[in-house]
């Protein structure tokens, strides 16, 4: 017995002394960025390390293990900036648009708002603190690759979507846009031509915008925010550049049940559904009870966390409201305050476990806004859905979800209720879509380690070898002209031409023509 109780404190002991010292930066004050955010905290905290987050939204509940930034500050910025962008009655009446390139400005004052918070300059100017890695969530911006260097340790990005050719090119390169849409694109492949020149023109589009607008913009933000920090610890700041390509790993919250599979090199990997708890908390008893009492199933429909579904025009909520009254369903919907005149079998959650109601043997249909963080749970959970996009990577998620079979589409407008209904009785009375997610549900289950260890892995693993270099793709190594051989071609070009000018000499002098020379007559 002794034996046995020094051998758990050695591996204790060992533990303990192995846990790293992680730097979780989540700086986006959008909530389900924060699940995701919360998610590498759990994993990496159940592990052993110590973990610093920082976040906008802080629990104050630090211990030995678990520490906060308290980014707060940027909710209200991040409001401000998205209020329009957001707002469900604004894209209702087409007022507002979320393409790649009206976004380009957008992306720059994000950028702005999120780096320049006066509380993560205090922190980083700590020239106590140190760290073995710094995991960065990706958001359009590359910005806060100037963290991982002042503390002389590898960078791990976090793309929290798919990989795209944008997140690639940081570790890669970009993928081809023949076959692979940006990920605010609205239409899925196989493409025809035009959806083929469309993709393309965006990304050249967006690269130039990039490349004359908002990477002249966050260099200079760069530069005067870093700068002071490195000069504390009395150090030269890295040109920005090597400091976005000191990223040598990504994780991506994505899986190929959801998406489509594309070329990545060994140093992106898929960890989509990490912050899903296989073994959801119980229900609260009152909507606990509700669901075991639901005879005939249950509908969940949220918009999700960030637009609103109370800034919805009235004309509408009245629709809505009386055709889940025609259900025999139980309706349980997610709304930011109450209705009048509700419907028996319906019942408004300020606040919803999602994961546990999606949980529930009574579940039969999720109304979803197609957020990855919601098309990821009811794959998960293996639950047909209706998907009411609004924005951002939201309608490529519907449009995969309907092409593999276990979704329907309403858009959102003024005859959406009409649509809602018709799309509601096709997915309860046909039993395909069931079966369909039941059956991606398990490929998606079908995996050799949870997304959880997996992330746990690979963030230990680029630590052990200081930056993974061993899995660093080649592609960065070349400058754009040599990946498409241009070089080459110009090299051919020139040969051909010398061999041009070369055979017009030669021809010149083998077939010239012998000079006439006239006799002179007398």
């Amino acid at each position: 017995m002794a034996k046995l109780f020094l051998s758990l404190l050695l591996v204790a002991l060992l533990q303990v002394c192995g846990g790293y010292k992680i730097l979780v930066v989540f700086p986006s004050a959008g909530k389900s960025h924060n699940i995701l955010g919360m998610g590498y905290v759990k994993h990496l905290l159940d592990a052993g390390h110590e973990v610093t987050y920082a976040t906008p939204f802080p629990t104050h509940k630090t211990t030995d293990k678990y520490h906060e930034v308290d980014l707060s500050k940027n909710i209200a910025y991040f409001e401000e900036q998205t209020s329009t962008m957001l707002s469900l009655k604004a894209i209702i009446n087409k007022e507002t648009s979320m393409d790649l390139l009206s976004m380009a400005p957008k992306f720059v004052e994000m950028m702005k708002g999120m780096l320049v918070n006066e509380d993560l300059s205090k922190f980083l100017s700590d020239t106590t603190q140190e760290f073995d890695v710094v995991i960065a969530e990706w958001l359009f911006t590359d910005v806060f690759a100037g963290i991982a260097p002042l503390y002389n340790c590898p960078l791990i990005w976090s793309s929290s979507v798919e990989a795209h050719w944008m997140v690639l090119q940081l570790v890669h390169e970009p993928s081809n846009p023949s076959f692979n849409p940006n990920i605010l694109a609205s239409t899925i492949p196989p493409f025809s031509f035009f959806e083929r020149f469309v993709n393309l023109f965006t990304m050249v589009a967006f690269t130039a915008a990039k490349y004359f607008y908002i990477q002249p913009n966050t260099v200079a933000t760069y530069n005067d925010f870093f700068k002071p920090l490195y000069e504390k610890r009395g150090r030269q700041l890295p040109a920005y550049e090597e400091a976005v390509y000191n990223g040598t790993f990504m994780l991506t919250n994505s899986h190929t049940a959801l998406s489509q599979p594309i070329s990545v090199p060994p140093n992106v990997r898929e960890i989509g559904g990490y912050h899903i708890n296989p073994n959801p908390k119980p229900l609260p008893a009152n909507l606990q009870k509700i669901m075991d009492e639901a005879k005939h199933g249950v509908i969940y429909f949220s918009m999700g966390t960030n637009a609103k579904s109370k800034d919805w025009p009235d004309s509408l909520k009245k629709e809505f409201l009386q055709l889940f009254s025609g259900l025999k369903q139980t309706v349980l919907w997610k709304f930011e305050e109450q209705l009048p005149n509700l419907p028996k079998n319906v019942h408004i959650l300020n606040w919803a476990p999602q994961q546990s109601i999606l949980a529930h043997p009574n579940i039969r249909l999720f109304i979803t806004h197609g957020g990855l963080l919601s098309t990821t749970e009811t794959v998960f959970f293996g639950v047909p859905t209706i998907v009411m996009p609004y924005g951002a990577d939201q309608r490529i998620n519907a449009l995969r979800a309907v092409n593999k079979g276990y979704a329907k589409l309403v858009d959102l407008s003024y005859e959406m209720a009409a649509d809602m209904k018709v799309a509601i009785e096709e997915v309860l009375s046909n039993p395909k879509y069931s079966e369909k997610v039941k059956e991606l549900s398990q490929i998606y289950h079908d995996r050799p380690v949870s997304p959880g260890a997996e992330l746990v892995h690979w963030v230990e693993h680029v630590v052990r070898t200081r930056g993974a270099p061993h899995l660093r793709s080649p592609a960065l190594m070349l400058p754009w002209y040599q990946k498409m051989y241009l070089d080459l071609a110009v090299l051919i070009l020139v040969i051909l031409y010398v061999i041009k000018v070369v055979m017009k000499l030669l021809f010149r002098k083998v077939f010239r023509k012998a000079p006439i020379t006239k006799k002179k007559t007398n």
